[in-house]
């Protein structure tokens, strides 16, 4: 599966290499973004990870330096993932790997696809899924500092939306949470119906637009 030429079978990528290579892409509110990301990961204590979509490849260098076993997935061979390959049809064994990360990934997937792609993510996790996707939810964000810069709370609230817009596809996302027929309530109930728990769901409170869901394998 590492043959870049496979690379036909999964059409082609949306944005060149050097997309992800530069501070428009690497902003300020994506690498606490990558902080999440790494911390989720982490979190679990796993014995094997699979990383889908290598993107800029920050947060699978950082954990690789942190001595985690971590074997990465894209079907774009240019990325110089560990396997080339489709996140549609995962070459790997049911329960081969501890944890599986799929993190901005799915929403560059026409929505048909989804469910084929949480059965993949759940068939090759042993015991967690780590998502995150993109959500156009409205929100508020409250902050509140006491004292010294140590007494600090934060917290971010969702808004009922009863007008969501259609999303537009715009060369990369073909849908969002929170656009019209796409609210959270929906993408987790086709999660769940995969084996998968949703223990765990949170907006980066710096960066809403990136919406965290840890689930476990039932």
């Amino acid at each position: 599966m590492n043959k870049p030429e496979k690379r036909a079978e999964f059409g082609e990528p949306q944005v060149d290499p050097e997309h992800y290579g530069n501070f428009t892409y690497n902003s300020k509110t994506r690498f606490i973004s990558y902080w999440h990301q790494i911390n989720q990961v982490a979190q679990t204590q796993p014995s094997s990870v699979l990383e889908i979509g290598v993107g800029s490849g920050f947060v699978n260098r950082y954990l690789r330096e942190m001595g985690i076993n971590i074997h990465t997935l894209d079907f774009d061979a240019r990325l110089n993932p560990d396997t080339v390959g489709s996140v549609l049809e995962l070459p790997f064994a049911d329960d081969e790997f501890d944890v599986v990360c799929c993190f901005e990934t799915l929403e560059h997937l026409p929505w048909e696809h989804f469910d084929t792609a949480v059965s993949e993510l759940a068939r090759v996790a042993r015991r967690v899924v780590l998502i995150s996707l993109p959500d156009r939810t409205p929100c508020v964000r409250l902050e509140a500092q006491w004292h010294s810069v140590t007494a600090m709370t934060q917290q971010l609230v969702d808004l009922p939306n009863p007008r969501p817009q259609e999303h537009v596809f715009d060369g990369e996302h073909y849908w969002e949470i929170g656009r019209k027929g796409y609210p959270l309530g929906r993408i987790i109930k086709y999660i769940e119906r995969h084996g998968l728990r949703v223990e765990e769901k949170f907006r980066v409170f710096e960066n809403p637009f990136h919406r965290f869901l840890r689930c476990s394998v039932r």
